[in-house]
């Protein structure tokens, strides 16, 4: 008696508080369901290791130079570096020196006063798993950042990555954020030029008499044109150093070229600076503490930063020693302004560039999530419209209530009374199940109503298992207490059975699948668990409720 009561107990405990949830909190929607974006990113490891592999040298360099150490010369070939030293007798102090450093990743090989470094393949299977790694881990803090409810963000091979934001109002917006490398650099300012024509002549070059270099803003950067009289000839160069090259213009090994655009109040790109600036960063974003959005002096959005105790102590330094000089603030191999430095800066600094104040938003997100340590390009994008995901639920709602409907109808008619005591348990079920989504915050996906259609499928399976097994229990002619009591004992081991296998295969589903299949697993675990209640537990006080105080009514 006193079981029997602690049971019906627990049964309304269970269904009050399954009600109570589905009526308070809302079952978060995937991204075929709600609406959104899927992306599929690859990361370009091999840029990102040709980006190492220029460090490495301009490291290299620094300290052939510290060492007395003359060099005739020293390039890059893609992932190797080929260094010619003046004298083969400094070719073993230099290789010790290298080895020291860079014994990990580069393959070192000498001929006379040669050194050649190749990229070990070892190392560069380590810097392939690292790099997606950390891209997946600084897109994962960006896309916290945009506030997307349940995002997915999973790797998928060794370079790829796929991303889900369901809900996204704004996928351009998210796809600026999520691919923009981040990269954020301080730079001493060497000279200034306002026209490609100074920019050259300050480098040594010579334009021909009468002609003048022009520059054009497009939306893929500046393209320059040589102009003799009425004449316009385009310039075909990749960069502003093959620019001044072009006519006979040399940058120091040091130093670099970038630009700055000039925009008009509708944000149009209208013109250029040129900037020479140090290649070597003073500061990188690596040092960076935090970054917000905030205004200039003349009330412009801009981008404050914070530096940690390291970056404040280098750039205190720097700015100490530097006052009256420019340093430039570039992103992205872009100068965003270069201001002139008019006391020490310590910790706090401010980068302006003709934002608007959604660029600016978005920077500090970005600046505060970290770089990508490689770039990433977009090389499949769905998006699911709101519409497409409201017919999904329609269609998948009616889906569910229809096969609710006939497999309660089914257990009515076959099995009487103890088909309407299989039915409540159902129902009890859909509800547990709804509040263990919603309070579990797991994303309901299409799959995953499927997953909860059939969930309906097998909780009424192993109530056809029970009372079968009650009905042979009858015929062998035990009475109705004795025969309900077996029915379910001799059941027990077959519904586990059946039930503990569905859920590896559920668990196999969530560990290797994404986004919608995961949805699916979830929801077909969470269904199982939840029937095993309902179908055994719920009927079975039911049922016993019956035999005790109206067994006469019993039919089955």
């Amino acid at each position: 008696m006193k079981s029997l009561k602690l049971r019906i107990a627990v049964v309304l405990i269970a269904l009050i508080s399954s009600i109570y949830v589905v009526l308070t909190k809302p079952v978060t929607l995937g991204l075929d369901l709600q609406g959104g974006t899927h992306l599929v990113l690859q990361v370009d490891i091999e840029k990102a290791l040709q980006d190492e592999v220029s460090a490495a040298l301009a490291e290299i360099k620094n300290k052939l130079e510290e060492e007395n150490i003359p060099l005739l010369s020293a390039k890059r070939d893609g992932k190797n570096i080929e260094l010619l030293l003046l004298d083969s007798e400094n070719v073993p102090q230099a290789v010790e020196m290298i080895k020291d450093d860079y014994g990990e990743m580069f393959e070192i090989s000498t001929s006379e006063n040669r050194i050649l470094l190749k990229i070990k393949p070892s190392y560069v299977t380590k810097e392939v798993d690292r790099l997606a790694e950390q891209a997946l881990e600084t897109i994962r803090n960006r896309v916290d950042e945009l506030g997307v409810a349940e995002p997915v963000i999973v790797r998928n091979g060794k370079d790829r990555i796929i991303v889900e934001l369901p809900g996204i109002k704004d996928p351009e917006r998210a796809k600026k954020v999520i691919g923009k490398v981040a990269k954020l650099e301080f730079k001493e300012v060497v000279d200034v030029a306002r026209t490609p024509d100074e920019l050259i002549t300050k480098l040594k070059g010579t334009i021909p008499s009468m002609a003048t270099v022009a520059v054009k803003p497009s939306p893929f950067g500046p393209k320059f044109f040589l102009i003799k009289g009425d004449k316009e000839e385009k310039i075909e160069v990749k960069n502003l150093e093959e620019l001044v090259r072009k006519f006979g213009g040399e940058v120091p090994e040091d130093q670099q070229l970038l630009i700055q655009e000039i925009k008009n109040k509708e944000g149009k790109v209208v013109g250029y600076t040129f900037f020479i600036v140090k290649k070597e960063p003073i500061l990188t974003g690596a040092y960076l503490k935090d970054a917000y959005p905030s205004t200039d002096e003349y009330g412009m959005p801009a981008v404050s930063f914070e530096l940690n105790s390291e970056g404040a102590r280098i750039f205190k330094a720097y700015t100490s020693k530097h006052v009256g000089t420019r340093l430039a603030i570039v992103l992205d191999g872009k100068v965003q302004s270069a201001p002139t430095i008019r006391s020490a800066i310590g910790a706090r600094g401010q980068i302006t560039g003709q934002f608007s104040y959604q660029e600016a938003r978005d920077l500090s997100i970005v600046l505060r999530a970290g770089a990508l340590p490689a770039p990433v390009k977009i090389i499949e994008e769905t998006t699911v419209g709101p519409s497409l995901g409201k017919e999904s639920i329609e269609k998948g709602v009616k889906a569910g209530i229809a096969g609710l409907i006939l497999v309660m109808l089914f257990m009515i008619v076959y099995y009487k009374l103890s088909g309407v005591i299989a039915d409540l348990a159902l129902l009890m079920n859909v509800c547990i199940l709804w509040a263990s989504l919603a309070l579990l915050g797991a994303t309901l996906t299409l799959p995953g109503i499927a997953g909860f259609i059939l969930t309906i499928g097998m909780a009424v399976d192993a109530n056809v298992i029970i009372f079968e097994r009650i009905r042979e229990e009858l015929r062998k002619g035990r009475n109705l207490f004795s025969a309900v009591e077996a029915g379910f004992s001799r059941a027990w081991g077959t519904i586990i059975d059946a039930n503990v296998t569905t859920l590896i295969a559920a668990a196999v589903l969530f560990q290797f699948g994404t986004g919608p299949i995961k949805g699916f697993a979830v929801t077909l675990s969470l269904g199982i668990l939840s029937s095993m209640f309902t179908a055994v537990f719920v009927t079975k006080v039911l049922l016993d409720v019956i035999v005790k105080y109206k067994r006469n009514i019993f039919s089955i």
